[in-house]
């Protein structure tokens, strides 16, 4: 048993064990994957897929051994092929997934673009989620600050915030909570995975003079 009561080799529904490291977590650190009917693996990012799921860490060197080793066979238990770019395809649907949620929060009202728009936001306390553009200069991004209790992501580039707000870039943007800022937390934790970026403790760095 483990602390609470509860059995140890009985997986609470919201964690996975990764089959590469074998250490259970929650599912928001992992890709789930099922085994298509051409012999493929498919990378499952919505969760939502029919067929026997199997997972592996939001890591990209775990998830290319997966590959390269052949792990995924023993998660599918039949032989599966892994594509050679399947990493490479892995991020960036999961780019595309964030900058789409992103744009939708924004058609909803639930975020905004721009360092004063997101520095009034975060002095009155609206905000859940910081992101600032990985490729953005350092002059600036210390100015804006972590939401208490909420998140920082630095994984996408000032033109993929653009694409969420239909501009050429965007250093800075901020998003509410509710509506689908969960869901985006979720898809940029796992992308910062696969660029290798951490996403959750303090604002990074800041702003281009002439961010809009």
């Amino acid at each position: 048993m483990t602390r609470g009561g509860r059995d140890k080799d009985r997986e609470a529904p919201s964690e996975r064990r990764c089959l590469v490291t074998g250490e259970v977590q929650p599912k928001t650190g992992l890709i789930r994957f099922v085994a298509g009917p051409d012999g493929m693996v498919v990378p499952d990012l919505a969760e939502k897929l029919p067929g026997r799921g199997f997972w592996v860490a939001a890591d990209r060197a775990v998830l290319q051994k997966a590959a390269d080793k052949g792990l995924f066979s023993r998660g599918a238990k039949a032989h599966v092929r892994a594509e050679p770019d399947l990493v490479d395809g892995i991020e960036a649907g999961l780019a595309r997934r964030v900058i789409e949620l992103i744009s939708l929060s924004r058609k909803a009202g639930d975020a905004v673009a721009g360092f004063e728009k997101v520095k009034g936001w975060l002095a009155d306390g609206k905000a859940k989620v910081l992101f600032q553009a990985s490729d953005g200069s350092d002059r600036g991004k210390g100015k804006l600050w972590t939401p208490p209790g909420g998140r920082w992501f630095g994984c996408l580039t000032a033109s993929e915030l653009g694409l969420a707000f239909a501009r050429d870039h965007v250093i800075h943007s901020a998003l509410a909570p509710g509506g689908l800022t969960d869901r985006v937390i979720r898809d940029a934790g796992r992308l910062n995975g696969l660029r290798g970026q951490i996403g959750s403790s303090s604002a990074g760095k800041d702003s281009r003079a002439d961010e809009r």
